[in-house]
């Protein structure tokens, strides 16, 4: 039986961003959407390079999830 080599993987850093929405809907109502992404530097990536990957990935998600609320209270 061969034995196989592992390969040691430096740590990398975990990045979390959250991020939230609150939409006025009227009469004394309102929904809030929040979103939180964890994540973690990737190979050759800078810290402030995987915040700002993590940080646009939220806002985009949260975006989508915000478009999707509003569609359905304008109806």
């Amino acid at each position: 039986m061969e034995e196989q080599e592992l390969e040691v993987q430096p740590p990398s850093t975990g990045i979390t961003w959250s991020i939230g929405y609150t939409h006025n809907l009227g009469n004394f109502q309102s929904l809030r959407l929040d979103v939180s992404i964890n994540d973690f530097t990737r190979e050759g990536e800078s810290v402030r390079d995987a915040s700002e990957r993590i940080y646009r990935f939220a806002e985009n998600e949260l975006a989508k999830k915000i478009n999707e609320a509003k569609e359905t209270f304008d109806k």
